[in-house]
């Protein structure tokens, strides 16, 4: 074999390679439900307001605890290491990822969407008209 078919043979295999490996990154939105202790996964969901966010910067600065509740209205607990974001109560949707430990979800990333601040002038622009 020439040199030139020898390096499309050892780029093809790279790119699928890289493809395998990509795909394993690949997530979907799971469930509380769909959860397997220890495993780890990304759920999407939205704050409870009607239960208590725990925060204390003075003894824990990195570290806040919340119920979230699921696209199935599952409810649990989740725990994050990180501070508490400004303006979290007003988040329209949250993705954790991370951890079920017995009945609490111990989160490594969060992901905020918050509302926009347009939201309240397309509102008020919509009751004008």
């Amino acid at each position: 074999m020439n040199k030139k078919t020898i390096l499309a043979i050892i780029a093809l295999i790279a790119g699928i390679a890289i493809i395998v490996i990509g795909s394993k990154d690949v997530s979907t939105y799971k469930n509380f439900s769909d959860c397997v202790e220890g495993q780890s996964v990304t759920v999407s969901g939205f704050l409870d307001l009607n239960k208590d966010i725990n925060y204390d910067p003075e003894n824990s600065p990195n570290v806040f605890d919340f119920y979230m509740n699921d696209k199935n209205g599952t409810t649990k607990k989740v725990i994050v290491k990180q501070p508490k974001p400004q303006d979290f109560e007003r988040t329209e949707s949250i993705v954790v990822t991370g951890k079920m430990e017995g009945d609490v979800f111990l989160a490594s990333e969060m992901l905020l969407k918050c509302p926009s601040k347009y939201k309240e002038d397309e509102i008020r622009i919509r009751a004008e008209i």
